[in-house]
């Protein structure tokens, strides 16, 4: 990317039957987002047209074929059907995951190939999304199969950042799922996401508990005593800066989370509840750990309110301004650490 260019922002839509298209017109409906990037919305104009009609949204777009033609100061659209899809509102439908599925491949093919440089990815529904050449549980699962790296999903909002051990897996699965192995990945990953993604120098990890009050010196469980506590002493031994593990019942409600740079939690609903409950609907979902970068707002499909008009587009534009800032610490890192002469020159010339 040129140096006088704005990063290129993809976006895929989600379910065409939720508030994905809503949350996304609503945000560039506010004319300011264009100093920030240049959006390229992966469906048709045709549908995202019918989609602004019926929300009584004024935008105008300007059609392309490929992410590569996307024009500065205009909402950019790529076509990725030709049909005029039947949107149904409110209604999980076959259909809507399909289109949901076609603008995400469309957005993370051109991710991979470089025509944009971040994606930021609407709602989509995990049920109605699941086809032969589709079986993941959500957007990481794909996105890691997809592209390089070790993936976390990482929740943020501010200084607030929580990870996943492990994330969408049964509860019954999830002592059986962490092992050391799994550690170290996801500490390492959120490590390295937290000194190049957000400029930390030296941060400073949480890790909660797997059973209630981390098993109680083994009388409720016995994998915090065996599996986390001798792992995050070898991390420690090797000079990450990770602790606990942390009860969770108390951890949040003690302000214990203000200490630490980032949490890392043991399961999705152990890490969720507080950071959506801390957050109040500002939070990003963003995939660490890839050689891209993605994130999403941190809802759902939201159908009851599907065509209404009342979605908060507010987590959907935290998202577009948490990748535009991570894609920038990223770029800035990686030419720093590439050539760490050139920072001394340049701070001894100023």
């Amino acid at each position: 990317m040129e140096e006088s260019q704005k990063i290129r922002l993809g976006i895929s839509i989600g379910d065409i039957n939720g508030i994905g298209c809503e949350v996304v017109l609503k945000t560039f409906e506010d004319a300011r987002m264009l100093d920030f990037c240049t959006p390229v919305i992966f469906a048709s104009n045709k549908t995202i047209t019918q989609q602004k009609n019926d929300l009584g949204i004024d935008l105008t777009f300007n059609g392309v074929r490929d992410a590569s033609q996307a024009v500065e100061g205009k909402i950019n659209i790529v076509s990725v059907w030709k049909e005029v899809p039947q949107i149904e509102y409110g209604q999980a439908t076959k259909e809507g995951g399909a289109y949901a599925i076609q603008s995400l491949k469309a957005a993370v093919q051109a991710l991979k190939e470089g025509t944009i440089d971040v994606l930021v990815t609407a709602p989509i529904n995990k049920n109605n999304i699941q086809a032969e050449d589709f079986k993941f549980p959500g957007h990481t699962d794909f996105l890691a199969q997809e592209l390089k790296g070790e993936s976390l999903m990482f929740m943020v909002a501010d200084s607030l950042r929580v990870g996943l051990l492990t994330d969408h897996i049964a509860v019954k699965d999830v002592a059986q799922a962490i092992t050391p192995k799994l550690i170290r990945n996801k500490v390492v990953t959120m490590e390295k996401s937290l000194k190049m993604d957000f400029g930390i120098r030296r941060p400073k990890i949480a890790l909660l508990g797997i059973n209630p009050h981390s098993g109680d010196n083994g009388t409720i469980g016995e994998e915090d005593d065996k599996i986390l506590k001798p792992t995050i002493q070898e991390l420690f031994n090797k000079g990450t800066l990770v602790y606990g593990p942390y009860s969770a019942d108390s951890f949040f409600g003690s302000n214990t989370h203000k200490n630490f740079d980032a949490i890392l939690a043991a399961y999705h609903d152990q890490g969720l509840i507080p950071f959506k409950t801390l957050s109040f609907g500002k939070g990003v979902n963003y995939t660490a750990g890839l050689d891209k970068v993605r994130t999403s707002p941190d809802h759902g499909t939201a159908y009851e309110i599907a065509g209404k008009g009342q979605a908060d587009e507010s987590s959907f534009k935290e998202a577009v301004f948490t990748a535009i800032q991570v894609f920038r610490n990223r770029t800035e890192y990686l030419e720093l650490t590439k050539n760490p002469l050139q920072k001394q020159k340049t701070r001894r010339a100023s």
